[in-house]
């Protein structure tokens, strides 16, 4: 963690929690046994301060938040998330894999746009909804 200052990341420490920016993206890193560090909150882009959650609609890419925020993923958003995620791995000695190499790891997708089928037409009954009962 102590290399990555050097690296141009900006490290944040209170009481075992790290958080490591850069590009407008973050990650959050805790402090476990034996004085190692587990990444809590995977490489993503950061808005207004807070962790997003990056969720594929199929048709448009977004960033959640937290506090209910949804707004469109710009590519240059995209293009710093991955540049972030490349540094950091490589910095920690990280491997990445392939899904992972080839752009953004959405955390939410949407990928039922069948003619005829709900939600064929994006609209309020589509995208992320607080988990129901029916589930």
């Amino acid at each position: 963690m102590e290399g990555l200052a050097a690296l141009g990341f900006a490290v944040g420490s209170t009481r075992g929690v790290v958080r490591v920016e850069k590009y407008g993206c973050g990650a959050e890193f805790r402090k476990g046994a034996g004085e190692r560090y587990q990444m809590t909150v995977m490489p993503t882009i950061m808005l207004k301060g807070q962790f997003t959650r990056l969720w594929d609609a199929g048709y448009q890419k977004f960033l959640l938040t937290d506090d209910g925020l949804k707004i469109p993923a710009l590519a240059s958003h995209l293009q710093n998330l991955r540049k972030f995620n490349e540094e950091l791995r490589t910095a920690l000695g990280v491997p990445t894999f392939y899904n992972e190499a080839l752009g953004s790891v959405s955390q939410l997708s949407v990928y039922d746009r069948v003619r005829g089928r709900k939600g064929d037409v994006p609209d309020e009954t589509v995208g992320a909804h607080s988990a129901s009962a029916e589930h």
